[in-house]
């Protein structure tokens, strides 16, 4: 591209931050996951497309929307660029290979906390034992798409699936959701009787101040909608079980992460319907993290250990 003889090989960080953008979907989030300045990164967009004498993207002011060139030239250098970073990273620590398996740089994979602890991590166990480097970060679906889009993230569990054509979403499966609280805190048979009203005197435990599981269930078994203030509110699962164990009031869980609760009698089941809502659940990825990308053989491996996990689900 600088003149006709070349093999391109010196504009290789102009295309690095054009991969960057499209898979962020903005400059300012692409400058960030490159670790540089945004204007750093706008230049380099604008002396690749006057070299190619087209627009890449079209600019708006929630980011960028790649042209179908682009969509085309990101399809072909995506694997390319994560295999030279894996090949790069394997040499700054030496190539090292344990049991078998090459060194690779970490896979980074996002999610709920209470799914990685209780879920994703033993079942990971073997493959990490064997070599393969994980670095864990817990969140919330949006933000974790975010850093899945600007690169900063190779696999993220998302408790919905994303927007767009961007991003690949595979299903984990589906959480089934129970209704549960400790012995002697609410009558089941009053619930199965009065429905909600058996629970009105009862204090709601939450994820969240718009209460989106236990809502799930309310809509979804009693047909109404649930209009109350949570008596305690933790973005964290496990802690909601622990105060339900504590009697401290009634929540909605999914039945994975209160399972040997319920089998101890720590927690009682207060209904059990016969279509029981559920919460579902989805790995998704960069389409240039496939199976197939050259020199990235770590995610892939990750991500057949989380669809073999919850295989019982689906």
């Amino acid at each position: 591209m600088s003149h006709q003889d070349s093999d391109g090989l010196g504009d290789l960080t102009l295309w690095r931050s054009f991969v960057a953008v499209h898979r962020a979907g903005s400059v300012s989030a692409a400058a960030r996951s490159l670790g540089t300045a945004q204007p750093t990164v706008t230049g380099h967009l604008q002396a690749l497309e006057r070299a190619l004498g087209e627009v890449l993207f079209e600019r708006g002011a929630r980011g960028v929307v790649p042209t179908p060139r682009a969509d085309d030239l990101a399809g072909r250098l995506a694997a390319p660029f994560d295999a030279l970073g894996a090949v790069l990273a394997t040499a700054h620590d030496g190539g090292a290979a344990r049991d078998g398996v090459a060194a690779e740089r970490p896979v980074r994979l996002g999610g709920p906390a209470e799914f990685l602890a209780h879920v994703a991590l033993p079942a990971l166990g073997p493959d990490v034992a064997a070599g393969v480097r994980v670095h864990v970060t817990p969140g919330v679906t949006t933000d974790l798409l975010d850093l899945l889009r600007s690169g900063r993230l190779d696999l993220v569990v998302a408790t919905s699936r994303p927007p767009g054509r961007r991003l690949v979403a595979e299903l984990l499966g589906d959480e089934e959701l129970v209704l549960v609280a400790a012995p002697g805190v609410v009558d089941g048979a009053a619930v199965e009787r009065d429905g909600p009203a058996a629970l009105d005197p009862v204090p709601l435990l939450a994820y969240a101040t718009d209460l989106p599981i236990t809502r799930r269930y309310w809509r979804h078994v009693f047909g109404q909608r649930l209009e109350r203030e949570p008596a305690l509110v933790s973005p964290d699962l496990r802690s909601l079980r622990s105060a339900a164990c504590a009697g401290a009031g009634v929540t909605a869980l999914p039945r994975y992460l209160c399972e040997r609760e319920l089998a101890d009698g720590r927690l009682v089941l207060l209904l059990d319907p016969p279509d029981p809502p559920v919460s579902t659940t989805y790995l998704v990825r960069r389409p240039a993290s496939d199976d197939g990308s050259p020199g990235r053989a770590h995610p892939a491996r990750v991500r057949r250990a989380l669809l073999a996990a919850t295989g019982t689900w689906r």
